[in-house]
Order: structure tokens, then sequence, then C-alpha cells
């Protein structure tokens, strides 16, 4: 009885070692399939590049300029700042710049020197043997200058040069740039993108035929997107002396939006 037993348990052992080495070879084929598969899908493509492009006029106006206040002292030179800021702030509020469009991009406070001289008295042997004998001087602090920057989107092309003439007014003493851009330019991408694709499809469908190869399914896809002005228009920098006494003429020119893409096909 008891080597019936042993018996039976051999052969429930040798059967479900068979049955292990099989599961084992089933998953070893599996993988080599699919290693081959990967092999063939990453060797046997082909790439096809397309560009898409979308021009529209801009409808923001980025404005920066600063103030700059110069006093014999620290205070001083913060609450004239202060008073000329409330001034600005105003007046951008009353040609219907919302909040959210006026910001700060910097505040300075820095101390202005001027070297002095010292005085020290020479042996006349020093002054004799080093003619002329140099006359020290040391720096010395006589004012401080605040410098805040501002940064406004003006939505209103028409109320544009109105409004730089007016922050000259209220105090703006320096203007550093103006320029025309998209507010929300992922619209336009999206339709240079479809544009883009379309143009690296008709590539495709165009070249198969001619260099001998079947197409089978996009694999890769890549994207390189990027927008610029066409005409700057607007642009420049500098004090307020350099802007026409009358409010220049600010062109909105217009700006493109550019999109690259590849497509990657498996070749049949």
């Amino acid at each position: 009885m008891v080597v019936i037993l042993f018996k039976n348990m051999e052969k429930r052992i040798f059967y479900l070692s068979i049955n292990a080495l099989v599961i084992i070879l089933a998953v070893f084929i599996l993988v080599w399939i699919s290693q081959k598969l990967n092999t063939a899908t990453t060797t046997n493509t082909v790439s096809f590049s397309g560009q898409g492009k979308v021009y529209a006029k801009p409808d923001i106006a980025m404005l920066e300029f600063g103030i700059l206040t110069e006093a014999t002292t620290s205070k001083a030179a913060q609450d004239a700042n202060s008073k000329k800021s409330r001034q600005v702030t105003d007046f951008l509020k009353k040609q219907d710049i919302a909040e959210k469009d006026i910001k700060t991009t910097y505040y300075n406070i820095y101390p202005k020197y001027s070297s002095v001289q010292v005085p020290v008295m020479y042996d006349e042997r020093q002054v004799q043997a080093y003619p002329p004998y140099p006359v020290p001087t040391e720096p010395k602090i006589i004012g401080y200058s605040v410098n805040q920057g501002f940064q406004v989107k003006v939505r209103d092309f028409d109320k544009l040069s109105g409004i730089i003439d007016g922050l000259v007014a209220n105090g703006v003493n320096n203007v550093n740039n103006l320029g025309f851009s998209i507010e929300d330019p992922e619209r336009l991408r999206s339709e240079a993108r479809t544009l883009a694709i379309a143009d690296a499809k008709k590539k495709a469908d165009e070249l198969k035929g001619k260099i001998g190869i079947g197409l089978g399914k996009i694999i890769n896809f890549y994207e390189d997107s990027y927008g610029y002005q066409l005409d700057r228009g607007g642009g420049f920098g500098g004090d307020i002396q350099s802007l026409p006494a009358k409010g220049p003429a600010l062109p909105s020119g217009e700006n493109e939006i550019s999109v690259n893409v590849t497509l990657t096909y498996q070749i049949k």
C-alpha cells in the first residue's frame, strides 16, 4: 500500500514538472516574439516632417516702463516715488486698464556716491620725491535713488498712444519696451498643428510610391512649435525724451504661429 502511494506521488511530481516546463517555454516564446516585433517596429520605420503656419493680428500690447526718483534721504526718495506710483496707477485705471493687468516688475533702492578728498598731512620730503603727490579720496553717500518698474497690458490699441502720453505726464521717466502679442495663442497653435500634420501625411502619401514602400501605422509623433512677430511696430526703448512730442505711431503688425511635426511610420 505504501509503495502504491509513493508511485502515485512520483507520477504527480513528474506531471507537475512537465507542466511547469511547458509554461516556462511558452513564456520564453512570447517574450522572444515580442522582442522581434518591437525590433521590427523600431528599425523598419520612415519619418516625414510637416509644417503649419497661422497668422493673426495681436490683441495685447505689453508696455514696460519705470519711475526713477532721487532725494537726499532714502525715506524722501521712497515717499516721492510712492506718490508718482499712485498717480500712474490711478491714471491707468481711469483708462479702463484692469488691476490684474498692472504689475510691478522690480523695485530698487540704492545710494548715490561722490568722491571727496581726505585731508592728509604730508612730509615735505615725500611731496618733493613724488610730485605731484596724489590726494586720497573716499566715497560718500550724497543721496538715494528709487527705481520702480511696471508692466501693463493694454487691450484697446486705440488708447495706446494716449496712455503713453499720460504716463509721462504723471511721472514716468523711462519707457523700456513695447511689444505686441496674442493673449491666448493655443487656439492658433492648434490650427497650425492640424496644418502641419496634414502636410506631413501628404508628403508620406506622395513619397511612399516613389521610394517603393508600404506604410503601416504611425508609431511616433514629435512636435516643435514656436511663434514670433513679423512686424514689431511700436517697439522702442529709452527715456521719455526720445518719444515724439505728439505721441508715437504704434502699428501692431502681425504675429506668426508656426508648428513643425514629424510622423514616424512603420514600414510594412
